[in-house]
């Protein structure tokens, strides 16, 4: 079992920044890849970025590439998102999520993961 919290959302203005952080406890963190995820209301929920168990692989939806970075630290047991020029289709609920992955492999599907935390809003006002 993997315990997950997310915290870090909160109400920013288009163009500002957040950083989302994911504290993990119970099971070995770095034996899992992390991934984000996020629910608008009445959307589906769909894949923001997720990072390899080591941190040296990454991958990021279309929608957000070049404005957030993930990125882990193992020894901490986090993983965080830093999320820069965000727009007002970037609020939702964000959710991390863990993996029991193989070493390289990112998963970019949520069913693929195991284990979810309970979310933080994020609302971008225009």
């Amino acid at each position: 079992q993997v315990h997950l919290v997310e915290s870090g959302g909160g109400l920013v203005q288009a163009g500002g920044s957040l950083r989302l952080s994911c504290a993990a406890s119970g099971r070995t963190f770095s034996n899992y890849a992390m991934g984000w995820f996020r629910q608008a209301p009445g959307k589906e929920r769909e894949f923001v970025a997720a990072i390899s168990r080591s941190g040296g692989s990454t991958k990021y939806a279309d929608s957000v590439k070049g404005r957030c970075t993930i990125s882990r630290d193992n020894a901490k047991n986090t993983v965080a998102l830093q999320m820069n020029s965000l727009e007002p289709e970037d609020t939702a609920v964000y959710y991390c999520a863990a993996n029991p992955s193989g070493i390289y492999y990112i998963p970019n599907f949520s069913s693929a993961y195991d284990y979810w935390g309970q979310g933080t809003q994020v609302t971008v006002s225009s």
